[in-house]
């Protein structure tokens, strides 16, 4: 189970990748993810993996490059540290 933070306290937390790296299976739903925080201001929960264990944040995701997502005030998660996503 991950703890839930802010997205505040990302910088906070050292990012690592995901054991099972599942970058490919998340193109469609990060797809719907960022058109749903761009055009209805809908947040998605992401978990990912740190050296803490699993965290998730709650979350616009404005933008998505090759290699991570991309939040407001120029927060990114590498992509293959995403364990799961919901919408």
């Amino acid at each position: 189970m991950a703890t839930i933070i802010a997205k505040e306290q990302i910088p906070e937390y050292h990012i690592v990748p995901a054991f099972v790296d599942r970058t490919g299976a998340w193109v469609n739903q990060l797809q719907y993810s960022c058109r749903l925080g761009n055009e209805f201001k809908g947040k998605t929960v992401i978990t990912f993996e740190t050296t803490k264990g699993p965290r998730a944040v709650e979350t616009t995701i404005w933008s998505v490059t090759d290699n991570h997502i991309m939040l407001k005030g120029g927060m990114e998660i590498p992509l293959s540290s995403v364990i799961d996503l919901y919408c």
